[in-house]
């Protein structure tokens, strides 16, 4: 990072907050940077509850570059104004690379409610060395918590970067059981897999043998691994599937490698928006960005 942690939530916090939460963030902020025991620091994470609200942050497109700047893939769509105080104060620890902040750190989450939980989660990306907590954001990810494991999950780099293949795996596997927009796992393009792939498909068919429909991000999950799975799951669904299931379809294909199956789709009785989509995908427009913008609904892709 070329800003400090501090500096960058800081340049995000100060025109959002209120004179009287101004002056409490000068203040906890000074007892931070000088250094404060483990009980204090939990105070502090508590009585910022006392100066904001939760309410959202209405970022611009400037702080939303800025932020990508520091921390490619990293947004804040989902944060409110309480979240980001929590995490700057985090940051503005003077000890951020050593063993007595992880000590600190870790300590917050025995008695930390929902919302302060949350907070400690979206500061992950934001800390040094943050391979040191990737036990406990594992841990985080079996909450039976939606908005946490969403905190954790979903605009985060974090995962993709310091998750071993199991724990990425479940991540997924646990955002498509869910049923969250699994296009906004970061990372997701590059870490697809055989055995991510096969977990994907075994999923699919259960779902399918239930009666119920695939999630549209799962498609997202596939990759070039047990073609002939892939083209079953896709010629079984793409008779009943809509407009939207069917973009989501092709992209999944494409990605997939089933290049023949697309061209056989658009030489058919498709529609023209169909046959479009195929036309990109044939030209590699299948990153979980393109998705997105494609099949999203307007509120799950705009920061």
């Amino acid at each position: 990072m070329t800003q400090t942690p501090e500096t960058l939530l800081e340049s995000l916090l100060r025109p959002r907050l209120e004179d009287k939460a101004l002056a409490f963030w000068d203040k906890a902020k000074a007892e931070l940077n000088t250094g404060c025991n483990t009980s204090r620091f939990a105070a502090l994470i508590a009585l910022a509850s006392r100066h904001s609200k939760r309410r959202g942050l209405a970022l611009s497109g400037a702080d939303q570059a800025a932020i990508s700047a520091e921390i490619p893939g990293l947004t804040l769509r989902d944060w409110n104004l309480l979240e980001l105080l929590r995490v700057a104060l985090i940051c503005s620890r003077n000890d951020l690379n050593e063993d007595s902040f992880a000590a600190d750190f870790e300590a917050q989450f025995t008695h930390a409610d929902e919302g302060e939980t949350c907070a400690l989660y979206r500061a992950l990306a934001f800390l040094p060395a943050g391979e040191r907590f990737a036990w406990r954001a594992g841990e985080g990810c079996r909450t039976n918590m939606l908005s946490v494991f969403r905190a954790i999950a979903l605009d985060s780099p974090y995962p993709a970067k310091h998750f071993d293949a199991t724990a990425w795996h479940q991540l997924v596997m646990k955002a498509l059981f869910l049923e969250l927009p699994v296009w906004r796992l970061v990372g997701l393009d590059d870490r697809r897999s055989a055995e991510l792939t096969r977990m994907a498909l075994d999923y699919a068919e259960e779902r399918g043998s239930a009666g119920r429909d695939l999630p549209l991000g799962l498609w997202l999950c596939l990759d070039d691994h047990d073609p002939d799975r892939v083209d079953r799951l896709a010629h079984t669904h793409w008779p009943g599937a809509d407009t939207r299931k069917r973009q989501a379809m092709v992209l999944g294909l494409a990605r997939a490698g089933q290049l023949a199956t697309l061209q056989a789709w658009a030489d058919g009785p498709v529609a023209p928006e169909i046959v479009e989509v195929i036309k990109q995908a044939q030209n590699g427009q299948t990153t979980q960005t393109h998705f997105a913008r494609l099949v999203a609904e307007q509120s799950e892709i705009e920061p």
